[in-house]
């Protein structure tokens, strides 16, 4: 089960001060799943504007409510150790391969129209960041040293609205999972559409 301090500790980086993104991509779709355009740049490059409300939309995810919306998954079965493989490829790539995010972006939307048939455009955004994981002492206080580096991808599915203006993400998730303060790559934790 996840932990809602490991998914607030998670949204304290997700701020303009304390950016843990490096990456964000995204692909615009039309309701029947064509699509409309994308885009794919380094987080810092964005406006500020757009920095907040992407931050919003990422955070959006990992804050909903922990085992009620925000479930955790194991990858079972070779559709879900296939999209596991594209996963780890993303990350490890940082989300610089276009192909590869086009690949995914199809195989999203395809599983999302199939399953919610959605009223309205919708967009897929991809995001890439990283935590340095703070030693916790005794009494619970953060101390300088870091235990690890957790490497992440975050997934929002949002409506989107005139001028490819993005709403509140229905669907998405963390992968890999954050459990135990470490990175739990054995699951993802997913908001809304499931694996």
């Amino acid at each position: 089960m996840l932990n809602r301090e490991d998914m607030l500790e998670l949204t304290r980086r997700m701020n303009l001060a304390r950016n843990c993104f490096f990456r964000i991509a995204g692909s615009y779709r039309d309701k029947e799943g064509y699509d409309d355009g994308s885009f794919n740049t380094a987080f810092l490059k964005l406006g500020q504007r757009d920095k907040i409300k992407y931050i919003e939309i990422a955070k959006s995810v990992v804050f909903a409510k922990t085992n009620e919306e925000l479930k955790e998954y194991d990858f079972q079965g070779k559709e879900a150790l296939e999209m596991k493989r594209m996963l780890n490829s993303l990350k490890d790539c940082g989300l610089k391969n276009d192909a590869l995010l086009d690949v995914f972006y199809d195989i999203m939307s395809e599983r999302y129209i199939k399953a919610y048939k959605p009223e309205t455009d919708f967009g897929i955004f991809m995001y890439y960041g990283s935590y340095d994981i703070k030693i916790k002492g005794a009494d619970k206080e953060y101390m300088d040293d870091s235990e690890e580096v957790y490497s992440f991808l975050i997934c929002a599915i949002c409506p989107v609205y005139e001028d490819y203006d993005p709403g509140v993400p229905d669907h998405g998730f963390l992968y890999p999972s954050f459990k135990d303060r470490s990175e739990d790559a054995e699951h993802i934790a997913v908001l809304g559409l499931m694996f």
